[in-house]
C-alpha cells in the first residue's frame, strides 16, 4: 500500500515567478497593520494598562446589555468603565482604573472590586462574575516594557544565530520575515481589538521559534543546494528548493493548525486569544517561508556561486598535478 503524501515527489512549482506580486500585497498588508497600530491601537490588558478587569457573564441573554451596563457600574462613582465582549456575545470585561491612593492602599482596589460586583449582581440576574484582575500602574508598566524587550531581543539574537549559521543575507532575509510574521499578527488584534496581553506576548515568542526553525530548513536546502548546481540560475535553484522542503513544510504546518483550530473553536475562552494569534501566525510564517524568504536573497544580490570560495593559481596548479596534468 502506497504512502499518502500531501505533496507529491515531483513537484515544481514556480513560486518566484508570482514573486513581486506577492511582495507587494506584502508590504500593503504590514503598511496597513502599522497604521491601524497609529490609528486604532491595542486593546491592552489588565497585565499592560494596569487597572482592574472584571468578566461577567450573562447566562440567560444573547448578548450582553452593555449599554445598561455601563450606566451601572458608572453610577457608583469610580469613573467611567470600559467595557467590551469577548468569547461569546454575552461575555463582557469590566475595566475600571485604579483609585487614587490603591496604590498604596490596596484595599482601596479591593473595596471598588466589591462594589462593582454586588452591583452588577443586584440590576442584572442573570449575571455570574467569572473573575477579578488587578494589576498596579507600576507593575503594568514593568510588564509591558519587559514584554516588549522580550520580542525586540528574541528577533536581534535570531538574526547574530542566522548570520553565524549561514550569512548575513539569509539573516537579513530571515529577519525581514519574522518582523512579518509578527507585524500582521499584531495588526489582526488592533482590526478585530482582541485583548493584547501577557498571554499574546507569549504566543508572540513563540510564533518567532517556530517560523525561525521553518525558514532554516528552506534555508539549509538552498545552500545544499547552492554546492551541488553551481551553474544553475538563481531562480531555478530556489524554486528547486521550495519544493524539496514544500511537502515537510506543509506537513508540519497543517498537523499544528488542525489542533489549533480544534483549540480556536472548543478551547476555553481564556486562551482564544492565545490561540488566535498562533494559528494566524503559523499561516502567515508558512507563507512567508514559501513566498518570501527564497526571492528575498535574490533582492540582496545571491547569486549560485556567491559562496563558493574562488580558487587561487597555488590551488589550482596543485589540483592539476594531482590529476596528472600539471601546466606551468
Amino acid at each position: 500500500m502506497k504512502l499518502l503524501k500531501l505533496i507529491p515527489d515531483n513537484t515544481n512549482i514556480h513560486f518566484l515567478r508570482w514573486q513581486w506580486p506577492f511582495f507587494i500585497s506584502n508590504l500593503l498588508a504590514m503598511a496597513a497593520s502599522i497604521v491601524l497600530l497609529f490609528t486604532h491601537g491595542l486593546n491592552l490588558g489588565v497585565d499592560f494598562v494596569g487597572g482592574q478587569m472584571i468578566r461577567v457573564t450573562f447566562e440567560q441573554s444573547a448578548s450582553a446589555p452593555v449599554g445598561k451596563l455601563r450606566d451601572s457600574v458608572e453610577s457608583l462613582g469610580f469613573g467611567e468603565p470600559v467595557i467590551q465582549t469577548f468569547g461569546k456575545p454575552n461575555e463582557v470585561s469590566v475595566r475600571m482604573k485604579l483609585p487614587e491612593g490603591a496604590e498604596d492602599n490596596p484595599k482601596l482596589a479591593d473595596g471598588m472590586a466589591r462594589k462593582i460586583t454586588a452591583k452588577v449582581r443586584q440590576d442584572f440576574a442573570d449575571a455570574r462574575v467569572d473573575g477579578v484582575d488587578s494589576v498596579s500602574g507600576k507593575v503594568s508598566g514593568e510588564l509591558f516594557h519587559t514584554g516588549m524587550l522580550a520580542l525586540g531581543l528574541a528577533m536581534v539574537f535570531i538574526s547574530i544565530y542566522i548570520w553565524i549559521r549561514f550569512e548575513w543575507q539569509f539573516a537579513a532575509g530571515a529577519l525581514f520575515a519574522l518582523v512579518q510574521d509578527i507585524l500582521l499578527t499584531v495588526g489582526m488584534f488592533s482590526l478585530t481589538q482582541m485583548e493584547f496581553d501577557l498571554n499574546i506576548v507569549a504566543a508572540l515568542l513563540t510564533l518567532l521559534g517556530y517560523s525561525l526553525n521553518d525558514k532554516i530548513v528552506v534555508y539549509d536546502r538552498i545552500r545544499e543546494n547552492m554546492k551541488k548546481h553551481r551553474r544553475m540560475p538563481m531562480n531555478e535553484l530556489l524554486d528547486l528548493s521550495v519544493n524539496e522542503t514544500l511537502s515537510r513544510t506543509v506537513a508540519t504546518s497543517l498537523s499544528v493548525l488542525i489542533m489549533l483550530v480544534a483549540l480556536l473553536f472548543l478551547g476555553p475562552d481564556v486562551i482564544f486569544g492565545f490561540t488566535a494569534a498562533i494559528t494566524l501566525g503559523i499561516f502567515i510564517g508558512t507563507y512567508s517561508s514559501i513566498f518570501m524568504s527564497a526571492p528575498i536573497l535574490i533582492w540582496l544580490g545571491v547569486k549560485s556561486d556567491s559562496f563558493v570560495k574562488t580558487e587561487s593559481e597555488i590551488d589550482r596548479q596543485e589540483r592539476l598535478a594531482r590529476q596528472g596534468g600539471a601546466q606551468p
